[in-house]
């Protein structure tokens, strides 16, 4: 089906089965049309003066406030048919406060002047009772006082602004692509996600923002007639911190090895990737498993970005080393002696690791955090050494900073703001070197893309990732596709066994709208940038006859 459909009867077969997607709390539904709107910046100015005022005369030292408008469109289709159509606003003003030298929290979905001082007054009394149970007072790392200042995503065209028509007829000419190669099946979807964040304190600064992502994704399947067995292969699209430019963007085409694999670099080319897609499900139906043992591995972008998120990213998170995050998603391995010793070696002198919130077309993208400090770019492992970790404001005295790193995130206005992960990045190698280079270094190694099934413990140390394709390297040759691949390791090692990492010409961004974290769970978006790298020697099990 390659065609467009009336408004009217898209929402004929539209419903609400959504469940399975993350909604900013209190989210309602609202006509498309509702998206292209916001809150007046004058507006938002005198709500945050009445909520700081109510709450410095309570007895706060310290207070900010943020009033959040969150808007979520995402359209999903199943072969020829539309199944969900859904626009969400979520709106609310939540604030926060030190009192007695505790924090305190409060929120509301009422934007009313009452409510805004009912709100403050609610958030010092939380602080006060806190204060009863906190040995030591809170210490804020200082901060610049922006005054008024406004920042938006760079983008040409705002997603919420384009029509539902135009989006469907992309979804459907890519299932259209996908089952002309020879899918059996395949959903799509299109997310697309809107902060528009109001942040003001009583250091005197009052931060607009209005923030823009996009995630195209499918999953595209083939089945054997024969045999009844199948195969799928998932987009290959990174999430972009952009507006619907990123969807008319030609693929950038430098790469076809393995035959078939593209490099979506400026932008994506869903059409195209759905159609090759089918071709690789097919393929994987034939695909050689893999034998159990020790291979050199090269790791597309499109797969490392994930191990990277979770052996660095969650790592590195100084809530996390110090225990803050035990109960729910675990501790790290990367200890705060490890960083005073000035000398643990993270990986080998090729590893340079670098944490930002400024990357141009990541999720992470922002001008300040959520509370106001500027954001940056740091050094988290550099030439293989443990040098620095994520730190928030009330964190960076911990480690003797003076500043705070700006990784301070709530997912809602309804949320607190507490650490959250930044762009964490690979950084390319300096040396002139393509993938073609890096494929004539292996004798015996698995070129992996996409990124598939991940598990890693609680200390992000022991760990295993599969992926979407896998190809044999032989001799410094691609040879055939292989099937039932995940590579295994310890974080350490891992990344003391790079060997070498592809220039600039290569580096790209993946990531994922929804890193968890939390009590009550909190998501955030997160882009993580590298080219493709050579690590050396890595355990490979075989996931279909390595089961235990």
């Amino acid at each position: 089906m390659n065609k467009s459909i009336s408004r009217r009867d898209f929402m004929k077969v539209t419903g609400l089965g959504m469940g399975s997607l993350m909604f900013p709390a209190c989210s309602r539904q609202v006509p498309h049309e509702s998206l292209k709107t916001a809150l007046s910046v004058d507006f938002k100015r005198k709500l945050s003066d009445i909520a700081l005022n109510a709450a410095t005369a309570a007895g706060a030292s310290y207070a900010d406030v943020r009033t959040g408008r969150y808007l979520r469109q995402y359209i999903i289709t199943r072969e020829d048919r539309v199944k969900d159509i859904i626009s969400t606003e979520s709106r609310g003003i939540g604030i926060r406060v030190i009192a007695d030298g505790t924090w305190g929290f409060a929120a509301s979905d009422d934007l009313s002047k009452k409510s805004a001082a009912d709100t403050a007054l609610l958030a010092v009394k939380v602080a006060k009772a806190n204060s009863r149970l906190q040995k030591e007072p809170v210490r804020l790392a200082p901060v610049e006082s922006t005054g008024e200042i406004s920042w938006a995503t760079p983008i040409e065209i705002n997603s919420m602004e384009v029509t539902i028509e135009e989006k469907v007829d992309l979804l459907l000419r890519a299932n259209s692509a996908a089952m002309k190669s020879g899918a059996d099946f395949v959903n799509s979807m299109l997310m697309m996600a809107n902060d528009q964040k109001y942040f003001a304190s009583t250091e005197g600064s009052y931060i607009d923002q209005d923030i823009h992502r996009i995630w195209p994704s499918f999953k595209v399947t083939v089945v054997d007639k024969k045999s009844g067995d199948f195969r799928s292969r998932s987009a290959l699209a990174a999430p972009a911190g952009r507006g619907w430019d990123y969807m008319q963007c030609e693929a950038d085409h430098r790469l076809k090895l393995p035959p078939g694999v593209r490099v979506y670099t400026d932008g994506y080319d869903m059409v195209e990737d759905a159609a090759s897609a089918a071709v690789h499900a097919r393929e994987k139906i034939n695909a050689k498993s893999v034998e159990t043992g020790e291979y050199d591995l090269i790791l597309d972008p499109s797969n490392l970005w994930l191990t990277i998120h979770e052996s660095v990213g969650h790592a590195l998170e100084l809530d996390r080393v110090l225990g803050y995050e035990a109960n729910f998603a675990g501790t790290s391995f990367a200890t705060l002696d490890k960083w005073k010793s000035g000398s643990f070696r993270y990986g080998s002198e090729k590893v340079n690791l670098v944490a930002d919130r400024i990357q141009p077309g990541s999720l992470s993208r922002v001008a300040y955090d959520d509370e106001g400090v500027r954001s940056g770019r740091w050094d988290l492992v550099r030439n293989g050494i443990l040098v620095d970790y994520q730190t928030i404001r009330d964190q960076a005295h911990i480690l003797g900073q003076k500043q705070s790193h700006g990784c301070c995130f709530a997912d809602s206005w309804s949320s607190v703001q507490f650490q959250r992960m930044p762009n964490v990045s690979l950084k390319p190698g300096k040396d002139t070197l393509s993938v073609n280079d890096l494929i004539k270094k292996v004798e015996n190694g698995i070129y992996i893309i996409g990124n598939g099934s991940y598990s890693i413990d609680h200390q992000r140390l022991n760990f295993q990732f599969g992926g979407q394709l896998f190809y044999e390297i032989k001799n410094g040759k691609i040879g055939r596709m292989l099937e039932d691949v995940a590579y295994q390791s310890r974080t350490p090692d891992f990344w003391n066994s790079l060997e070498a990492v592809c220039d600039k010409g290569d580096y790209r961004l993946g990531g994922s709208f929804f890193c968890g974290k939390g009590q009550p769970m909190q998501t955030c978006p997160v882009s993580h940038g590298t080219s493709t790298a050579l690590f050396r020697k890595i355990n490979v099990l075989n996931t279909r006859t390595d089961r235990t």
